[in-house]
């Protein structure tokens, strides 16, 4: 079960535990261990090596986002859609095999193979087949992710027609027609991936309109657009029922009062995630967790039980790859340095929901600016009429907006919604803009190179008002 054979019914006591492979806990193992320090990381599943985002999120999907966008009305569908599984598959094993070495190759690295249990404080039992194997640490990091939240809804049962957004990614045969139960940040990415492969997308959404946290403006360039690409949306449809049948499954809902139905080949359950917490006996080391299962963490990430952190989707904070690696840069402070880093320390994070184009947001909305009593000014523009940025022209997709929203008092930038070509890139030039205090007035008169989506900046911070 050990990598490096130790024996079964064996004993290893260690400076540092993690548990699960994800992003964080990954990057803190090998940081730890290059201090010198003796490391153990545990993971259940070979196929989960280096994380959910190199394995079934983050890099998987956006493979697939990719090539559906790339996708010729003269492609074979199925074939089509066979040959970019493939891709997505060479790619996320080629990653998962450099994660593998990157701590297999250092000395002080002791990878287990195996499903961990807390016996005690930082006391965890691994088990693997008939092997086992007791750690003891000084300190143990609980790295262990997110899984997709299966609704209380009758007959969704994942299984046959019915998936979650990890398996959908290997359906076969490709599904003609597919209705997708939540119409959030992954509802809507799959929904949008999958209509440009090939399928008649049905988003089923609880909400009054899609992207409920964004400006109406803002929803509703995004909401076209799905539609344009031939997804239809279905607001305020609260599911009752999936029934799986011979031929097909068949989803019912209500709207307005009235019972309906919609059939498909596939349907994909995404209302969103829960903590991958099932077995870790976490009372027995005494970690408490919140409401929704997710493990309680202060701003150092410390549970409730001394020596032990939660890193990553699993301690119930932004499921972003990029802040899980945060997190470990707040514990390695912890371990290694003064202590002082905590997630308190976090400005403008941005996001991308990675529709066709990408939308991507940090900071405040224009409605949350104004419920918070700032002096508000917004600039706002569609990225067809943006005549400084033609790059969203020379790539055939000249849809989107670009919505800054401003402090009058300050002239600094309270956040931004970017829906464009290339809009994952330029939010987080707005990003560190936000963070070192950049005026909008000096982030309007900066030089960006051309033809380039940044441009847009130029002339969009120029019409704020």
């Amino acid at each position: 079960m050990a990598e490096n054979n130790h024996d079964a019914d064996s004993h290893e006591h260690v400076d540092l535990l993690v548990i699960g492979w994800g992003k964080g806990g990954k990057t803190l193992a090998g940081t730890m261990a290059r201090a010198g320090k003796r490391v153990a990381v545990v993971e259940q599943s070979d196929a989960m090596i280096g994380g959910s985002c190199i394995n079934i999120a983050c890099i998987p999907t956006k493979i697939l986002v990719h090539d559906a966008e790339n996708k010729r009305d003269d492609d074979d569908t199925d074939e089509y859609f066979a040959k970019a599984v493939k891709r997505r598959d060479t790619l996320t094993g080629a990653m998962r095999k450099k994660n593998f070495s990157m701590l297999d190759d250092l000395d002080s690295v002791l990878l287990v193979s195996g499903r961990a249990e807390f016996t005690g404080e930082r006391e965890v039992l691994v088990t693997g087949g008939d092997d086992t194997m007791q750690i003891t640490a000084d300190t143990v990091v609980v790295n262990t992710g997110s899984l997709a939240n299966i609704p209380p809804i009758d007959g969704a049962t994942l299984g046959g027609r019915i998936y979650d957004s990890e398996a959908l990614q290997h359906v076969s045969p490709f599904p003609k027609r597919l209705v997708v139960v939540g119409g959030g940040y992954i509802g809507l990415e799959f929904a949008s991936m999958f209509t440009h492969f090939g399928s008649q997308v049905t988003v089923l959404d609880r909400g009054e309109r899609p992207l409920a946290n964004e400006d109406a403006d803002v929803a509703e360039v995004v909401a076209q657009a799905l539609a344009d690409d031939g997804v239809t949306i279905i607001n305020e449809a609260s599911v009752t029922a999936v029934a799986d049948g011979t031929d097909q499954a068949t989803v019912t809902y209500e709207v307005g009062g009235e019972e309906k139905q919609v059939d498909a080949e596939a349907v994909l359950l995404a209302v969103g995630r829960a903590p991958t917490t099932e077995g870790l006996g976490l009372g027995k080391a005494g970690i408490e967790t919140d409401k929704r299962g997710f493990i309680t963490v202060d701003e150092h990430l410390r549970t409730s039980a001394e020596g032990v952190f939660a890193v990553g989707d699993v301690n119930g904070g932004p499921m972003f790859t990029y802040i899980s690696l945060d997190d470990n840069r707040i514990l390695a402070d912890q371990l290694l340095g003064d202590g002082k880093r905590t997630t308190a320390d976090r400005s403008a994070v941005p996001y991308t929901m990675f529709l066709t184009p990408p939308v991507a947001r940090v900071g405040l909305s224009e409605a949350a600016a104004r419920e918070q009593g700032y002096d508000v000014k917004v600039g706002a523009k569609a990225m067809a009429d943006i005549a400084a940025a033609p790059r969203a022209k020379i790539e055939g997709d000249p849809r989107g907006i670009v919505k800054f929203v401003v402090d009058g008092a300050t002239d600094h930038i309270l956040g931004a919604a970017l829906v464009h070509v290339h809009s994952q890139e330029v939010i987080n030039t707005v990003a560190l803009a936000m963070r070192h205090n950049v005026t909008a007035t000096e982030l309007r008169d900066t030089i960006y190179t051309h033809p380039s989506a940044t441009e847009a900046l130029n002339e969009v911070l120029g019409v704020v008002k």
